[in-house]
């Protein structure tokens, strides 16, 4: 049976990707508003109660105003935005962290943050076994593509060649902090410092553990992550290091819906690092995962893998 999909926010980054993976997928048909209707609130509110499922590519607060104009439907939504990350009667769009019966069951989704699905994909796991605390003050240093900034920072990056690395959020509290702080069950919220890259797509999120604090071995990290991880299509956890000894992040990534984790170990501490796209297993890969589980389907039809 064919089922319907009302994409609010398609012409966004992360709807085109969205309906880019389900294009030529006979399981669901999109419902698509013209140029004229898409933001015509009447034409919108028609949409969410004539789709299965619909996808919210907004803003926060206009995501919040789309679930308040889907009242009444019985419409299951998908939230890519920030809005409900942490927000009760909604569920995390984190299958392989609160289970893929959770998510395909759910009325309400929300989609992790591209960063965040890094740092809860290295440490919820770890602090669940005990292996790691709940009350360290964790730190996490990343480094996305500037797609992730939507149309105004792609088009500033693809307009001004010189910029080379941009941090931002030195004001902290960046909106991520919430889910990573209320997903992995953490006493204080981690400082979190992102940067930006002159790439369209990619992400590198690293969490340092030093040895003078949490003194545990690589080795005991790296098995208890690939048993956590053992039936996941999405998440592959690497076994070895790179025969080079590095990890590139390259301006011409092609999109992808996986995400891999390392562990390297030394005198000094341990790395834990996630590499992802921010597109995919952070944007729309993980909002197609939450989809095909809610619609019944198999979780990876139509990811790129």
């Amino acid at each position: 049976m064919t089922q319907t999909v009302f994409i609010d926010g398609a012409v966004g980054t992360t709807g085109l990707e969205i309906a880019e993976r389900l294009a030529g997928r006979p399981e669901f048909a999109l419902l698509t508003l013209d140029e004229t209707r898409r933001k015509d609130e009447t034409a919108r509110r028609e949409a969410f109660h004539a789709a299965d499922f619909a996808i919210l590519c907004l803003p926060d607060d206009a995501a919040r105003e789309a679930v308040a104009m889907a009242g009444g439907s019985s419409v299951r939504i998908i939230d890519a935005s920030s809005a409900h990350r942490v927000a009760p009667g909604w569920v995390f769009g984190f299958p392989e962290i609160v289970g893929r019966s959770a998510v395909a069951d759910a009325a309400r989704v929300s989609n992790p943050g591209c960063y965040s699905t890094g740092f809860i994909a290295l440490v919820a796991p770890l602090v669940r076994t005990g292996l790691l605390p709940v009350d360290w003050p964790y730190t996490v240093n990343a480094v996305s593509g500037y797609s992730g900034g939507g149309k105004a920072l792609i088009a500033r990056f693809e307009a001004d060649p010189d910029i080379a690395w941009r941090g931002y959020a030195l004001g902290l509290g960046h909106k991520h902090v919430p889910e990573m702080q209320a997903r992995c069950g953490l006493t204080h919220p981690p400082l979190f410092a992102p940067a930006v890259i002159p790439a369209h797509r990619g992400m590198v999120v690293e969490v340092p553990l030093p040895h003078a604090v949490i003194d545990i071995d690589a080795d005991t990290l790296r098995h208890a992550l690939s048993s956590f991880y053992a039936d996941s299509p999405v998440v592959r956890v690497a076994q070895e290091p790179p025969a080079d000894g590095e990890l590139v992040l390259r301006v011409g990534t092609g999109a992808s819906d996986a995400l891999t984790l390392h562990v390297f170990g030394g005198a000094e501490g341990i790395r834990l690092i996630a590499l992802l796209d921010n597109l995919g297993k952070g944007a729309s890969g993980a909002a197609v995962q939450s989809l095909n589980l809610m619609a019944g389907l198999e979780e990876t039809a139509g990811l790129r893998l």
